[in-house]
């Protein structure tokens, strides 16, 4: 386990972490989004909006889930390279769950020892190659027309290894006019120099071009018709295309017996151009930025981090420094949406968002029973956006703003029993606006929406960790964070969407997670989240303005979630065959509670085959999911601006696929 940076088994950290293992991301599973592994970690929300114009909505803890762009209040990280971006949002469709060995989820306050990330971590680990030459094809196939094809190479040459996979995605979508291709490369190399410490290069190109967007729908449309595109989807033939490429480079190297030091560093670029549902009516205006975006985005960054282990008689600290800074780029126009083709241009900025971070932390094993963990990081974001259309009635936008802020953190465990151990912690954290709130100002002047400030959180957390038995685990996590200056929506009209700070909130929860075995080949696992998120204080919000009384709860958040999983094994055939229960409660789809998508109950059958023959590996699978063939909304758009909030799952839907692998 290593999202406190300093490896250690999570059983003996004061935070709660959880590890999703090869198994479950690879068994059964296209491995296309994260909404496939996630489920079975309390307190993460991970909604598959079956939309791949638009990411994934996650959230942890309620932070991240009124996100409309992105991922926002998480920060995500491959390979110890950051996919979130310095302003705080990032993509996850980015990560290549193919050669993913694990996934690690942090939530609580020790988050914010990552920078700008009030809500949790998401870590990728890929796997190294194999040993020995291995060759692997995997083909999967299922419900509207989907298909994906990945193939991979692995291998050890020397104190070279390496993992390559490429892999090809296609679908036409539950809905209509939600085409989608994906086509994703990962590598990784590993070189052991020896003295020299050890070089790890890390490269991804992902393409998506022309991905339909149906857009989401108003509660009527969904009663009519859940499969049909969004109003003026067609008209205006909204879509997006996508194309990312990224390389790091992560050097370890160890200094004596007591100290080691890790530095990186990356670039990327990222090119976007989305075409919008805007009525032209709305795009012609002078202050409009039309209903075409058009972003070009470079990005980089570099990072240091020192650690040494003191003995301090019978005990041991382990101390940590680092540094990381980070930088984003980006040219970003707009023009008019004439049914599907740019027109004029309409908007053309140069924006730049640095972050500059200093870290430390301390592990200190006071004695066998007792760990204390403390550390402080101290954060500078700088936004700067120059203007470079100006013209009557739209003057110049430019602007610049700094902020900064210094979040300490700090826990304890205490092992009661070797199979009992209970943490408390504490800590600070803040989540800064993004580019796209800080756009324009809700009172229609020009510049950057300056008073905008970061929403700071305070987190408390009580929990106990329980090793029921050699093969069974379970976790319970209490918590309460109180939020003041939560960023929502201003208002929105025009084409443009302001946010505001609005009052506070308080998120009071309870996790619960479960994974083991029973024996005879029995084995489950169980996730369990209720989170109370509410603003403490009224407000108003939206066009126009709704009253919001303090008691309204946070929208995009389920108070309850459940996932169930039970799996038997029969290990001398190579089979298996499980069954999954996933629950949902009401989520409010704006500040106000206007109006909400119905909880929902679904349950999804899996089965698979394993063969082994001397080098050759292969297996089968089919699953379907949503057996009982239940209508629900999938995922709400948090305070869409002409109702149209939801966004319906499919029904009854298949998938199956083959693999073979072979090692020379």
């Amino acid at each position: 386990m290593t999202a406190t940076r300093v490896e250690r088994e999570s059983f003996d950290l004061p935070a709660s972490i959880d590890t999703v293992k090869s198994r479950t991301i690879h068994e059964d599973r296209p491995q296309v989004n994260l909404s496939e592994s996630l489920n079975a970690v309390p307190g993460v929300v991970v909604q598959n909006r079956q939309n791949y114009a638009q990411d994934l909505q996650i959230s942890s803890r309620g932070f991240g889930a009124r996100s409309t762009f992105g991922v926002r209040g998480i920060r995500l990280i491959a390979d110890g390279i950051p996919a979130t971006m310095p302003d705080g949002q990032g993509q996850a469709a980015s990560f290549s769950l193919d050669t993913a060995e694990r996934i690690e989820v942090l939530r609580g306050p020790f988050a914010t020892l990552y920078g700008n990330a009030a809500g949790g971590v998401i870590q990728i680990f890929t796997a190294d190659g194999p040993p020995q030459p291995t060759i692997g094809l995997k083909l999967y196939g299922g419900s509207y027309n989907t298909s994906k094809a990945t193939a991979q190479f692995g291998t050890q040459l020397g104190p070279l290894n390496m993992n390559l996979a490429t892999s090809v995605f296609r679908t036409d979508g539950y809905r209509e006019h939600s085409e989608a291709r994906r086509d994703h490369s990962h590598g990784k190399l590993k070189l052991d120099a020896g003295s020299a410490g050890t070089f790890t290069l890390v490269a991804d190109a992902f393409d998506q071009p022309e991905t339909q967007d149906p857009l989401g729908l108003t509660a009527a449309q969904v009663a009519q018709n859940p499969r049909q595109a969004g109003t003026n989807a067609l008209l205006f033939n909204t879509r997006k295309s996508v194309s990312q490429n990224q390389v790091g480079l992560v050097h370890d190297f160890k200094i004596g017996q007591r100290d080691s030091l890790q530095t990186r560093i990356y670039v990327g670029d990222r090119q976007v151009t989305q075409y919008l549902a805007i009525p032209l009516a709305a795009q012609t205006p002078p202050t409009s930025a039309g209903g075409v975006v058009d972003l070009d985005r470079n990005y980089g960054g570099a990072a240091a981090r020192w650690t040494h282990s003191i003995e301090l008689g019978a005990t041991t600290l382990d101390v940590t420094a680092g540094f990381d800074y980070e930088q984003m780029s980006e040219h970003r126009r707009g023009f008019i949406n004439n049914s599907g083709i740019a027109g004029a241009l309409k908007r053309d900025e140069d924006d730049t968002v640095r972050s500059n971070d200093a870290y430390a932390q301390a592990e200190w094993r006071a004695f066998d029973s007792l760990l204390v963990m403390a550390g402080v990081r101290h954060s500078r974001v700088h936004f700067d956006s120059r203007d470079n259309f100006i013209a009557p009635a739209n003057p110049n936008d430019s602007g610049s703003v700094s902020y900064v802020r210094t979040s300490p953190v700090g826990g304890v465990t205490y092992d009661v029993s070797r199979r009992i151990a209970v943490h408390v912690n504490a800590g600070k954290g803040f989540e800064t606006p993004t580019f796209a709130e800080l756009a324009y100002r809700p009172d229609g002047l020009p510049g950057l929406n300056f008073a905008l400030r970061p929403a700071l959180s305070t987190h408390r957390e009580v929990g106990a960790k329980f090793r029921l038995t050699e093969a069974s685990q379970a976790t319970i996590a209490l918590f309460r964070i109180d939020v003041s200056d939560e960023i929502v929506v201003a208002s929105s009209s025009g084409g443009r969407t302001t946010f505001k700070n609005a009052s506070r909130t308080r998120r009071d929860g309870i996790e619960v997670g479960w994974q083991g075995q029973f024996g005879k080949g029995w084995e489950g696992a169980l996730a369990y989240t209720y989170l109370d998120a509410r603003f403490t204080e009224p407000f108003a919000s939206g066009t126009p303005p709704l009253p919001v009384p303090a008691g309204s709860r946070l929208p995009g958040v389920p108070a309850t979630t459940v996932y169930g999983e039970l799996v038997w094994r029969h290990r001398a055939s190579g089979f298996h065959a499980g069954a999954e229960v996933r629950h949902n409660g009401r989520i409010y789809v704006d500040d106000a509670n206007s109006q909400s998508a119905a909880s929902y109950t679904i349950a999804n059958l899996r089965a698979g085959f394993e063969q082994r023959m001397r080098q050759w590996r292969f297996t089968q699978f089919v699953r379907v999911d949503n057996i009982a063939d239940r209508q629900y909304i999938g995922s709400v758009i948090v305070a869409e601006a002409n109702g149209r909030f939801y966004e319906p799952a499919p029904g009854r839907n298949w998938l199956a696929g083959v693999s073979a692998q072979v090692s020379f």
